[in-house]
């Protein structure tokens, strides 16, 4: 289990468990990220990812991504 920031571009994963306060957890929620669920880095931007979460694109900073284990 890895957070999501050092999973390879390109590569589908699965949600192992999502980190941090009830407010984060439900904003991660709200975007899509839900245990079980799969989900791709596209690509890195700075310090944002590009992921691919339930066939849409979304952006998350680097401290929501380190929050998301896969």
């Amino acid at each position: 289990m890895m957070p999501l920031i050092y999973a390879d571009t390109g590569q589908t994963q699965i949600i192992k468990r999502i980190g941090g306060s009830p407010e984060v957890k439900k904003h991660l929620e709200d975007l899509g990220f839900n245990v079980g669920g799969e989900v791709s880095v596209v690509s890195a931007l700075g310090e944002n990812l590009i992921v691919k979460i339930k066939e849409s694109r979304v952006a998350v900073s680097e401290e929501l991504a380190k929050r998301i284990m896969v």
